[in-house]
């Protein structure tokens, strides 16, 4: 089976591949925040967090759970809301591993990309159960 073949039948490649061109929305705006807007890495890391999870929603709802996307412009607000909730919990376990590693960890681990790298990861699976389970649920 392709590669293309398996990413169009197995949603948890898709949110992978969705979150992966997140990966550079995160990491830009990560950067931003911290050199160019002044804020610490931690703020700046809830910044860019939070710019990420709002396009991996819109990347998901269209491309990994389309048929279960909200319709209408209430539900569709409801919806991002409930993605952002339940993607918190994989945000939080992102974001901790994130602080641990750059506060804690030697080089190369404490750099700021390759944290971000790992955070994301492990909130991947998280993100991937909540999201399917939680927030796409069909149009309501």
């Amino acid at each position: 089976m392709s590669w293309a073949r398996a990413l169009a039948r197995l949603s948890i490649l898709r949110f992978a591949a969705i979150g992966a061109l997140g990966m550079p929305v995160d990491a830009g705006v990560l950067w931003l925040m911290t050199h160019r807007a002044g804020l610490d890495p931690y703020s700046g890391r809830i910044v860019s967090w939070l710019c990420a999870a709002t396009f991996t929603w819109a990347g998901n709802r269209y491309f990994t759970f389309a048929a279960a996307r909200s319709r209408g412009l209430v539900a569709t607000l409801r919806e991002w809301g409930r993605f952002l909730a339940a993607n918190a919990v994989g945000g939080l376990v992102n974001i901790g591993l994130y602080s641990v590693l750059v506060r804690f960890a030697p080089p190369p681990l404490n750099d700021l990309t390759m944290a971000l790298v790992l955070g994301v990861l492990l909130g991947l699976l998280f993100n991937f159960t909540l999201s399917r389970k939680l927030v796409f649920r069909g149009p309501l």
